[in-house]
């Protein structure tokens, strides 16, 4: 496994980001321990997860599943760099209530001791707000983190969804302050099929030094090689694939996408999260594998090296916006 920095802190991490949103309701717990082992054994030390992971009536179960591994020592927890997120209503389905949600101090104080409880341990080393909370000003937020990190209960901050602009003012906030580190990382869609955090919140965060981590690298499986998958009879496209591939023009893409790989015999996924490793910014991909197989399939991914023939040929096929402000300036 390969390993950097996360943003500008001193953190190491690896290069790919265990995701866990299948724990629980894709995968059960023994399975889902089983793969975690797998991704300690192979040096992946960055594991993500989310308060409202397990969904529906079993929000949190995924923690708690990784809290459970936790339990069982073996220094799993002293290994393993562990995010979670904050900002979902964690009340039952319906019962929504005020300040069970989003990110007021009260909230993230009750947010993060709810996590930890669920999580059997005592500390979260990257706590990061799920989406930005249009109601909450960033002083107050900081405010909660500054004593979060004074009670040792969290170290850094970062944030998931977030546009540029409030990467920029959150940031600007922390400094401001002058006692908090600010945002450290920002969790983003971004993949060879969407590319657009390259207009904004990819440059925001280079220019204060987040570790970018792309979500859904293979978008939704549409990278992963469906097209010849079904043709095989093997797993059918599912989700936002399906909703894709009825679009005429991205189907044709996908499918160039697909002969191009099988011209060079690559596999599409691995391909599609070796492009990510090589995009200027990002710290590592998150994968979701719902088996050991997909672990496996995702590791020998940082192995693989994109030769610049490839990239200007994966260029062709899903063009960038292009730099900011002249992507959308003229």
């Amino acid at each position: 496994m390969r390993y950097t920095q996360l943003g500008r802190t001193g953190l190491k991490v690896s290069r790919l980001v265990l995701g866990t949103m299948n724990f629980g309701p894709q995968t059960d717990e023994a399975d889902s321990h089983a793969i975690m082992d797998a991704a300690l054994d192979a040096g992946i030390n960055y594991f993500d997860t989310a308060n409202v992971y397990g969904w529906g009536e079993n929000k949190g179960r995924t923690e708690e599943i990784i809290g459970t591994w936790f339990a069982k020592g073996g220094e799993r927890r002293e290994k393993t760099v562990l995010a979670t997120k904050v900002y979902g209503n964690m009340g039952a389905d319906g019962d929504v209530w005020p300040n069970h949600d989003k990110l007021s101090a009260l909230n993230i104080r009750r947010a993060v001791d709810a996590s930890l409880k669920r999580l059997q341990t005592d500390y979260i080393d990257v706590y990061q707000f799920h989406h930005i909370d249009r109601d909450t000003p960033f002083e107050e937020i900081w405010q909660a983190v500054d004593v979060l990190v004074s009670q040792g209960k969290i170290l850094y901050a970062g944030s998931s969804n977030f546009p540029g602009y409030k990467i920029a003012q959150a940031n600007e906030t922390a400094l401001r302050r002058g006692n908090t580190l600010g945002l450290v990382s920002e969790q983003c869609l971004y993949n060879l099929a969407e590319r657009r955090a390259e207009m904004e919140v990819i440059p925001a965060a280079q220019d204060y030094g987040l570790g970018v981590i792309p979500w859904s690298p293979l978008h939704g499986g549409l990278l992963g090689g469906v097209i010849r998958k079904e043709a095989e009879g093997g797993r059918r496209a599912s989700g936002r694939a399906v909703d894709a591939l009825a679009d005429t023009a991205t189907r044709n893409q996908i499918e160039a996408y697909e002969e191009l790989l099988a011209k060079h015999g690559l596999e599409p996924g691995e391909v599609a999260l070796a492009w990510l490793l090589t995009r200027p910014g990002v710290t590592g991909p998150i994968v979701g594998p719902r088996t050991a197989a997909q672990l496996e399939s995702a590791l020998r991914a940082v192995e693989l090296e994109l030769s610049e023939e490839l990239l200007k040929e994966l260029d062709g096929i899903f063009p960038g916006p292009g730099p900011s402000p002249e992507a959308f300036a003229w």
